[in-house]
């Protein structure tokens, strides 16, 4: 039995992560100061006996016996990250050296879970990870952006001086049950939007492009990825490469709620990428993975648990 840490255990990508490392038969800590995660999420496992929860801030030094960190603490969402851009910042950077420390005193393997928004508004398409970014460092999206890339850059100097056992990964856009209905992302927004019979509110002109990944799919790579050997650190790109504008994404949900919403565009934020994309040859390669839920599949479930959490 392996004794396993996930910060920012009690959120979205988190709650799911502690799930399916439960069900391997790991003795899982989950470690959330809940300033975005949420009690609700991980209630289906307090339960368990293998399972801990420890409410805790990363901005201070934590310390516990493990053999495998799962570093996914942060806010993710535009909207709550710009609200709490400093406490985002201190997440990503301090955070993220308590949780190296924590692994450097264990001779622990660490899993950051980093993020696509380390390419910006990108100029290559699709985005490998040999590209570098174009990222703005004084923009309301910089918090996460550069916290992200600051805490990539803390996980390969702790490799290169302390030899430490580090796995990168790039998470891009990531669905499923157990979202928060007020996290203010793209699918839980039209989603909510479109059950309520409210008018969906799409950002731009609607050719803007993202990917959507399914949550399944992203914890198996994610846990694969911790399997591999140590000389393998990545980072290496976590997302379905199927590129859908944000027009049709809007026009699918309102299919697939039934609903009688309609469109109405508003002005692009500042800093949006045009266009974000993986190319995930390397996960191909080194992880054997690739997602296999599709999005049509992915959104009626989505869906259907949001229908149980607004009772609509």
């Amino acid at each position: 039995m392996r004794r396993i840490l996930v910060t920012g255990g009690a959120g979205f990508l988190g709650s799911h992560l502690c799930q399916s490392l439960l069900e391997s038969g790991d003795d899982v800590i989950c470690l959330d100061n809940f300033s975005t995660g949420s009690r609700h999420s991980i209630t289906r496992l307090l339960k368990n006996p293998l399972f801990e929860l420890i409410t805790h801030d990363m901005v201070e030094p934590f310390m516990t016996e493990v053999d495998e960190i799962y570093h996914l603490a942060s806010p993710a969402s535009p909207v709550m990250y710009q609200k709490r851009p400093v406490d985002t910042v201190k997440t990503n950077v301090i955070g993220s050296i308590h949780i190296l420390e924590t692994a450097r005193s264990n001779g622990a393997k660490v899993l950051l879970s980093s993020t696509s928004e380390v390419y910006g508004d990108p100029l290559e398409h699709p985005q490998r990870e040999t590209y570098w970014g174009n990222v703005n460092p004084i923009g309301p999206r910089s918090c996460y952006d550069e916290g992200k890339r600051c805490a990539e850059t803390l996980f390969f100097d702790y490799r290169r001086q302390f030899n430490l056992r580090i796995k990168v990964s790039r998470i891009f856009n990531t669905y499923g049950p157990f979202m928060r209905i007020d996290d203010g992302r793209v699918i839980s927004n039209f989603i909510v939007q479109a059950l309520k019979r409210e008018p969906l509110t799409v950002y731009g002109d609607g050719t803007q492009t993202r990917s959507f990944c399914y949550v399944s799919d992203m914890i198996r790579a994610l846990k694969l990825l911790m399997q591999t050997g140590d000389e393998f650190t990545g980072p290496v790109n976590l997302g379905d490469p199927c590129e859908l504008t944000m027009g049709e994404i809007a026009e699918r949900i309102i299919r697939t709620t039934g609903s009688s919403s309609r469109i109405v565009f508003m002005p692009l934020p500042e800093d949006d990428p045009r266009r974000r994309l993986p190319d995930i040859r390397l996960a191909r390669e080194a992880l054997n993975w690739k997602p296999t839920v599709s999005f049509a599949d992915g959104l009626k479930e989505t869906v259907r648990y949001f229908r149980r959490a607004l009772d609509c």
